[in-house]
């Protein structure tokens, strides 16, 4: 006995392989609109996501205009994509296979969403991702004589990264342990402000997070052992969340 299949079967079926493909975590999605300050044209954002939340950033440019989106994340599933004016879905540019970095001339005028979002894998354990998303818009790609300006150079990228500066610090992890040294990254903003990402001895990483110069939070979640603490002494910022502890000198933050 021959079986008909139903029209409605195979689009049911269609749907769900190009659900599956996607590897995206649809969720609830909420918008902000992007603004440089004036007489500037690039703006840094932090932001944090949980499961499968996630942001347009929407930023109005022209035809022609070259583009720079990067970010930095404590969350190795956390990317961005970026879509053409009039563009609910449709991405020309997608991170998670491209990486958290795009530059580029823009093909048109109108209102281009950056959407951040995690993997449908982090989505669905409901982790958090913490980041920082920098954007620039200029009106061409600058040249290398300028990019070359010294007064830039001090914010310029550590080769291959998206950090400013890397290193390491003194840590300690488990309750008793000697302090030993951890590997960082920091993401500056100006002003004392910042993400320093610490990759613990284990390869897990622990984002702090400073403005105007003083350490205000990290990544933590209910999984953590304690509170987020923070003291100065002297230059040194002593940080401990639970029997975890850092030590971060000013210099890292503010580039000194």
């Amino acid at each position: 006995m021959t079986k008909r299949i139903s029209c409605q079967s195979i689009i049911a079926v269609l749907f769900f392989t190009l659900v599956v493909s996607t590897g995206f975590a649809a969720g609830d999605i909420s918008t902000e609109k992007v603004h440089f300050k004036k007489g500037t044209s690039s703006a840094v954002i932090k932001g944090s996501i949980k499961g499968y939340t996630t942001v347009d950033y929407l930023l109005g440019a022209r035809k022609g205009q070259y583009m720079n989106v990067s970010m930095v994340t404590n969350n190795n599933a956390n990317y961005f994509n970026i879509m053409a004016p009039g563009e609910k879905d449709v991405a020309f540019f997608i991170g998670s296979t491209s990486g958290n970095q795009y530059e580029g001339t823009l093909p048109a005028n109108g209102e281009y969403t950056i959407r951040v979002y995690q993997m449908r894998s982090a989505a669905r354990r409901n982790e958090v991702a913490n980041y920082s998303l920098e954007i620039s818009i200029t009106n061409g790609k600058p040249s290398q004589q300028n990019a070359s300006v010294p007064a830039e150079s001090n914010d310029a990228k550590v080769a291959g990264t998206h950090y400013n500066a890397t290193g390491n610090i003194p840590c300690k992890i488990e309750k008793g342990q000697p302090t030993g040294s951890c590997a960082f990254g920091v993401t500056r903003e100006g002003n004392g402000s910042g993400i320093v990402t610490i990759t613990r001895p284990d390869g897990r990483t622990r984002a702090i997070f400073f403005e105007n110069g003083k350490a205000i939070g990290a990544d933590t979640n209910q999984a953590d052992p304690g509170e987020f603490n923070a003291r100065k002494e002297s230059d040194l910022n002593v940080i401990t969340i639970g029997n975890e502890r850092y030590e971060i000198p000013d210099a890292v933050i503010s580039g000194g």
